[in-house]
């Protein structure tokens, strides 16, 4: 026959303009990971995910106890973060002996069961940005999973959930917010649709999160000033969108420096907030000014101007721009290789799988193994414990449609990624306390009234599109009052406490005297439902091959096997 085509009734059909295409071509541009953008390297604009030919060489030079040039760079050349860096962020005493060992047979130490981590990080902490990055580059992805196991800073691997709503709906907030924290999540964080409901935001997730679970920590993502101050009146427990850049130009183009960062640091340390700041991969390649270095490089130096300022962590793994890394070759790797720097260098990490990058569901899930399964500060800084459409933070890589598999990943491969399994039964009544509760502290501090419709609706809802909608003009009065006014965390307390919800004031009680104490400004300081602070102090990672660090107890365990799914062979 001809190259005319047949249709179903046996008649000829004419071909399409053009070259014959190979059907399976046709079928393969049709499947989801063929929607996600793909770039080739173009280092000149730092558009190379790591070992870019632009990259300095490793070199530090010390006089009088003063590092006078770094990474090929003398004093006199220094950037302000070559000068942050090299002043406040590098052990100057060792570093000429760390930067002398060589970068293979180091990154081989990285490995190696029998070097502890204490002893790594006495050479990490005085090494130059371009030797941090050399060492890792001699790592294959499953090495610096490995070797992230080994450096991560706390014992105990953790999670960190994203609690918003596109409507900004304090009740569905609420709500989410005791699901997420009987799900596990350490820390759950909201941000806004509209700017000034900040202060219901915070208020709302603050008061959900007592309804799961004690001791989980929360913040409200906003402005920098505006979040300090929702810290200080009690309505948030941390922060962690302090950015921080790779180059002085992008610093310049916010009004910062690494100074007016370390100042702010204090600021939220000095009233009890724990802190850390954000990077990531691609932010110098999207804002044009990436100097024609590698996004590794840049981040490398975004890592140590993090550690000069003295805060105790940072959120990392391309978070906002993931999608400029993961367009090239060896990108996702290179995002693995900043966390690991980052604990390296003695930082807890809260390992990014933040924001949505791919269609294809494989590829998300590519994603996020390695951290999974090497176990991070926070595996996730951010998994949306809604569903996408309402994540203010533009859709985590996994959101509330994954907690069945996320769960049935955990027990297939025995590894703890800080969720547990739950029953319908117990979400339903958390969901149901918390919306109830708040309700109870909107009257009694009159604010507009919650229905008995929102809070049925909070109850049962998947979203925001099964809630009713609010007063908003309302809403935003109300919320600029209590920024302005005097009420904080205390009101809230005594309000829960009088209505018959002790449990729940207790909690964010207990939640209010760790700022008092400060125990949780440790390293990767998250809180027990004991309301004991467990961080790299006390729970210091002691990984030293098979049998050490952190094992699945035999409680842990069970309660990672015990999926709604699963049925008794015995009663079949």
């Amino acid at each position: 026959m001809s190259d005319d085509q047949l249709r179903p009734d046996g008649a000829r059909a004419e071909r399409p303009a053009g070259p014959r295409r190979s059907r399976r071509f046709e079928l393969l541009d049709e499947r989801p990971v063929n929607q996600d953008g793909f770039a080739r390297e173009w280092p000149e604009v730092g558009l190379v995910a790591t070992d870019g030919p632009n990259d300095p060489e490793p070199s530090v030079t010390v006089e009088d106890g003063t590092i006078v040039e770094m990474d090929g760079t003398p004093r006199e050349e220094f950037d302000f973060l070559d000068y942050f860096i090299a002043d406040y962020a590098l052990d100057a005493e060792r570093a000429e002996e760390a930067m002398a060992i060589d970068s293979l047979e180091f990154a081989r130490r990285l490995v190696d069961i029998n070097v502890p981590r204490t002893e790594i990080v006495e050479y990490t902490t005085a090494m130059t940005p371009a030797k941090l990055t050399d060492v890792v580059g001699h790592l294959n992805t499953l090495e610096m999973m490995m070797a992230l196991t080994k450096m991560r800073t706390r014992r105990t691997p953790g999670n960190q959930a994203h609690v918003t709503s596109v409507k900004d709906h304090p009740v569905q907030i609420a709500a989410d917010a005791a699901e997420a924290t009987l799900r596990g999540f350490d820390e759950i964080e909201t941000t806004v649709g509209v700017a000034r409901y900040a202060p219901f935001n915070a208020l709302a997730q603050t008061v959900g999160a007592q309804a799961g679970r004690g001791g989980v920590l929360t913040q409200c993502a906003v402005e920098e000033a505006t979040e300090l101050e929702l810290g200080m009146k009690g309505l948030t427990a941390y922060a962690e969108t302090v950015s921080v850049y790779g180059t002085e130009s992008v610093f310049e183009d916010g009004d910062d420096t690494p100074w007016s960062k370390a100042f702010l640091a204090s600021g939220y340390a000095s009233r009890g907030l724990k802190m850390r700041f954000t990077s990531g991969s691609g932010s110098e390649v999207n804002m044009g000014q990436a100097e024609g270095k590698s996004m590794l490089y840049l981040e490398t130096r975004c890592v140590l101007v993090t550690k000069g300022c003295g805060v105790q962590g940072l959120q990392n793994g391309g978070i906002s721009c993931i999608a400029i890394p993961s367009s090239v070759p060896g990108g996702i790797r290179g995002v693995l290789a900043e966390n690991l720097i980052t604990t390296m260098v003695d930082l807890e990490v809260a390992s990014g799988n933040d924001q949505t990058f791919s269609h294809s569901h494989k590829r998300q899930m590519a994603r996020t193994l390695p951290q999974l399964l090497a176990g991070t500060d926070f595996i996730f800084s951010g998994f949306s414990a809604v569903p996408n459409y309402d994540n203010m933070f533009a859709g985590s890589n996994f959101d509330s449609y994954d907690f069945d598999d996320y769960n049935v990943i955990q027990r297939d491969l025995a590894v703890d990624g800080g969720l547990k399994p739950v029953d319908e039964e117990d979400v339903i009544a958390a969901r149901n306390r918390a919306a109830r509760a708040l309700q109870v502290v909107f009257r009694e501090l009159g604010f507009p009234p919650v229905t008995d419709e929102e809070v049925e609706a909070a109850t049962y809802a998947d979203g925001s599109a099964e809630m009713p909608d609010r007063n908003q003009a309302e809403d935003l009065k109300a919320a600029g009052e209590l920024m302005e006014g005097g009420v904080t965390g205390a009101d809230v307390v005594a309000v829960l406490a009088d209505n018959g919800f002790e449990e729940m004031a207790e909690n964010l009680l207990n939640m209010l005297k760790q700022r008092v104490s400060g125990d949780y400004l440790q390293t990767a300081a998250v809180i027990d439902e004991s309301f004991d602070v467990v961080s790299a102090v006390n729970d210091a990672n002691d990984y030293e091959g098979p049998g050490t660090g952190y094992r699945l107890s035999e409680e842990r365990w069970e309660e990672i096997k015990d999926i709604r799914q699963a049925f008794d062979p015995k009663e079949v």
